[in-house]
């Protein structure tokens, strides 16, 4: 059973003419009729009694009407919301962001993909990379912003490097400077300088305690296993410095102090998983975030 058997017999029913109904289907009148007498020979029954000038329901097509109409109904529904979809009238996105790119990059481009798409629903899982690679493999987003390398194998995911992001030192602007009046830095002169430490599992925390160790001294902690507005509102306190992405320090209003050159940065990577296309809300997120660094795709 076809729809668009459905579509004629339903034209029939409606003008009780065979001809009427090719023309209203726009289809040759005999090939309208093919198409119906298909159907019957599948249902096994007659739909119409046909008498010249004078076509009427069955007892079969009497009973089919009804049933037809829903279902041509349901179908034309279908392709409605699957074409709202298609063209983000309607959807959902679903992406993966550590906390520091949440507190920056994040909100501007949502905002961007909002205004052109309000219809689609955004659901946000901020997480460390780490744990957003694994709910990306799982399937329980669409794509993420991810730090890249990973420590360890990811899952088959595909990545491509979005911007690298210069790392800052911040400190509480009503406190004395990191190293006094000096405008640019070396990781070795943070060695007798608390800090305020990120928790755990926590990108910055890995990214700080490694540069530190590679520049010879373990770093101190005068507290440690916030988040990122955590961290934040510890340094504002004078609890200690922390190393921040600059996006993030740039709004903090916090005293900023960059590292001498070649500087300290991070790899902003965007993923999704390798054997699934992402969706095309997911692809339109990934051209405004593009678009919004003034990356653009290769």
């Amino acid at each position: 059973m076809q729809l668009q058997q459905l579509r004629y017999f339903t034209a029939v029913a409606d003008t009780r003419h065979f001809t009427r109904a090719a023309e209203r289907e726009h289809v040759a009148q005999p090939s309208l009729s093919q198409q119906i007498r298909s159907l019957e020979k599948e249902l096994g029954a007659d739909l119409f009694h046909r008498a010249r000038g004078h076509i009427t329901l069955t007892d079969a097509g009497e009973t089919l009407l009804p049933l037809a109409r829903r279902i041509l109904a349901d179908a034309e529904t279908a392709r409605r919301e699957v074409q709202e979809v298609a063209q983000l009238r309607r959807g959902r996105l679903r992406l993966g962001a550590p906390p520091s790119l949440c507190a920056s990059l994040v909100p501007d481009v949502l905002s961007a993909f909002h205004a052109g798409y309000p219809g689609v629903e955004l659901i946000v899982h901020e997480d460390g990379s780490q744990d957003l690679v694994r709910a990306l493999a799982d399937g329980e987003m669409d794509l993420a912003l991810i730090i890249t390398p990973l420590p360890v194998q990811a899952p088959a995911l595909i990545t491509s490097e979005l911007l690298r992001e210069e790392l800052v030192v911040v400190s509480a602007p009503d406190r004395p400077a990191p190293v006094g009046r000096r405008t640019r830095i070396h990781v070795a002169d943070l060695r007798d300088r608390p800090f305020a430490m990120f928790r755990r599992g926590y990108d910055l925390r890995e990214f700080t305690i490694a540069a530190c160790r590679a520049a010879g001294f373990e770093p101190a902690f005068t507290v440690e296993g916030g988040e990122m507005d955590a961290v934040l509102g510890f340094v504002r306190a004078g609890l200690g410095i922390a190393v921040v992405p600059s996006m993030v320090a740039e709004r903090s209003g916090l005293r900023i102090t960059r590292f001498a050159t070649p500087g300290m940065h991070r790899v902003v990577s965007v993923a999704h998983r390798a054997d699934v296309s992402p969706p095309r809300a997911a692809r339109e997120l990934e051209r405004i975030l593009r678009e919004h660094l003034d990356l653009g795709k290769p």
